[in-house]
Formats: C-alpha cells, structure tokens, sequence
C-alpha cells in the first residue's frame, strides 16, 4: 500500500466521494476532504497526494480557489489539479486550466475514462518527478565538483606555502561569520544575502592561489623580504586572477554571479586597504569589492594569531589593539567594527582549526 500513489479527493458530497473512491481504491491510496481549507491542510501535509480531483461547487471556498492557492504554495504547486465537476460550458473549463489544472472531468463520471485520464496524469507526475530528482542529483554532484575543485586548488597553494596549514579553513570561516554579521547591515544587505555569503564561503579559500607563482627563496625566507622581493611577492594577486579569468573565459562566466568571479575579487583585492596603500591597484575605499574587504580583515587576524616562518603568533591583547589601530587605515571601518563584535566567533574558529595543540593552547591562554 505505501508503494502506490495517492489522490486527495476533494468534495463536499458525500455521494460523489464513494462514486470516486470505489473506482479508484484497488489501484492507488485515497484521501479525502470536504472543504478548501481541508483539502489545502491535506496537500501541504507530511504526505501530500501525488494528484489531487477536485470538485468546484463547494460552499465558503470553491474549487476555483482551492486551485490558485495550491498553485500558489511552493510545497504544493507541482502537484496535478483535474477538476471533477457538473460545470461543462467551455468558459468553465478555460478558467480551470487558466488556474493550473491540468484536466478536467465532467459530471456524470465515465469510469473508464477517470481511470485513463488519470493514468495519464500519473505517468506524467512520475516522470517528471524521475526528471526533478535527476536535476537535483546533477546539481549537488556540481556543486562536490565544484568545492573538491576549489580545495583541491587551495591546497596546492598550500603544499608551496607550508606555513599555513589551517589557514584556508580559518579564514573560510572568518568570512563567512562577517559575512552573516554584516548581512543585517544597511550598507551590505543588498550584496550579502543568503546566496552570495555562500558563494564567498566556496571561493575563499582559492585566496593565495597565485603564490604558486611565487619562487620558493622569495615564499619560505624565514625574515624579512628585501624590497625587490615584496615587489615580486605581491605578484601572486595578478597570478591568481589571471588563472581564475582563463577559468571564466572557458566557462563564460564573467558576467554571471558565479564563485569564480567572486573568487577573483578575493584574490586580486584582498590586500588592498581602505586608505589606498595596498597592492596590487592601490584601490581605496568603497573601489574596494565587498568581498576583498571581508578577506583583508580575515587574513591579517589570522597572520597575526598564528605562528608563521618570519614571525611567532602574538598575543590577543596585541592582535586586538593592532587591528583596531588599523580601522579606516587598512580596513574598511564598518567590517572591522563587525569583527570587534563577533570577535569571539573568530578565536572559537581559530581554536577548531589550529595546527597544532601548541597552538591551539596559545589561543585558549
């Protein structure tokens, strides 16, 4: 029984319920409802009907609306509506099929016919259900795909810089919890919804791609870089973009809101500052991609809680008062306000993702 479609007979005569659920009892299982609102609880419900027959002269709610709010409601609009009804002039049948039915049965039913028709509509629901779970197989493989890309790729940046270690999974999260802060804020609200928080959260960690570009004597020197070699150091934010841009070319996706373009912002941006100092286009202020601002923030407070070749990790009391003194300098004031009020989540993250247990310990001191 619980292998065989259902219907959701929808009438408000008892007599022509038992015509309908006579035919069709043997073959599939029967609800049944007697008003609009009875019969829209039961469509909505933890098992909605894979078809639903539906009467039109109903008293308080009729037929006709009992149709448009189903087609209405995202958790029931797929679900096929054939009107079943004593109604039979043309200019009834177009309204209905106007509303989304698609069928109509008049009164006096031909059993014969209900079975066909219905049939019909069955093998159609199924396949387009068959359809509907195929898009969504293929979609979630695209998007394992994609984030197996995406890490993949992050971690070769990684094997070229093996000071950073967790440092792709930390700052993928300072991201993303800026990002949520910041979403309820009046000057990104627009740009940060749901959507493109997550396609920030999938791209970040391709940030340092372009330090494979980057010879080893210049990436691991233990001090200070010389600086002919700053210069060629801050070439990994042009070397990134430039691969992440072939990337669109082949997809052709430059102008589309995909990960890849909010990736090259991250790349190419996330060491510019607020005050026009940064590199590589000396960009300042609001010139800057939303997304660049967030990394900036990210990368420096992870630079500065953690151990790195040229520099032990500070501690909190001096990573905080760096940060705040570069407020309107090197960040944008409003994201590095949002850090201060959410600084917490970053060091519980910095915590979840540390190195090791030595460091892991400096961070909890």
């Amino acid at each position: 029984m619980e292998g065989r479609r259902r219907i959701l007979i929808v009438d408000d005569m008892p007599s022509n319920i038992k015509i309908l659920n006579d035919i069709l009892r043997p073959d599939y299982n029967i609800s049944v409802a007697t008003t609009g609102p009875e019969a829209l609880k039961v469509a909505a419900g933890q098992t909605p009907p894979d078809l639903v027959l539906l009467d039109i002269m109903m008293p308080d709610m009729d037929g006709y609306e009992v149709c448009a709010q189903l087609k209405t409601n995202p958790q029931t609009q797929g679900i096929p509506v054939l009107f079943v009804t004593a109604l039979g002039e043309v200019e009834d049948e177009t309204r209905g099929l106007a509303l989304g039915a698609v069928d109509y049965i008049t009164k006096p039913i031909s059993p014969p016919i209900v079975k066909a028709r219905i049939n019909t509509h069955m093998r159609l629901k199924l396949h387009q259900d068959h359809l509907e779970d195929l898009v969504l197989a293929r979609t979630r493989e695209l998007a394992l795909t994609q984030d197996v890309t995406i890490h993949s790729l992050a971690g070769l940046a990684e094997t070229r810089d093996n000071e950073t270690g967790g440092h792709i999974m930390r700052t993928q999260h300072y991201v993303r919890s800026l990002a949520i802060h910041l979403s309820r804020h009046p000057s990104f609200e627009q740009f940060l919804d749901e959507a493109t928080s997550e396609l920030i959260f999938k791209s970040a960690p391709l940030h340092d791609i372009g330090k494979v570009g980057v010879p080893d004597a210049i990436l691991l020197k233990p001090g200070p870089l010389t600086p002919n070699e700053f210069e060629v150091m801050k070439r990994h934010a042009v070397y990134g973009r430039d691969a992440i841009l072939k990337a669109e070319k082949l997809l052709k996706a430059q102008s589309s809101p995909s990960f890849l373009r909010l990736a090259r912002e991250i790349v190419y941006t996330h060491h510019e500052k607020w005050d026009g100092s940064g590199y590589p286009q000396g960009l300042a202020g609001q010139d800057i991609p939303i997304p660049g601002r967030l990394m900036a923030v990210a990368d420096v407070y992870d630079a500065l809680v953690t151990k790195r070749v040229y520099k032990p990790a500070l501690p909190r009391h001096e990573v905080m008062a760096i940060m705040i003194e570069s407020r309107g300098r090197h960040f944008d004031p409003e994201v590095l306000d949002a850090f201060l009020a959410i600084e917490e989540v970053f060091r519980d993250i910095a915590v979840e993702f540390a190195d090791n247990e030595e460091e892991r310990r400096g961070l909890m001191g």
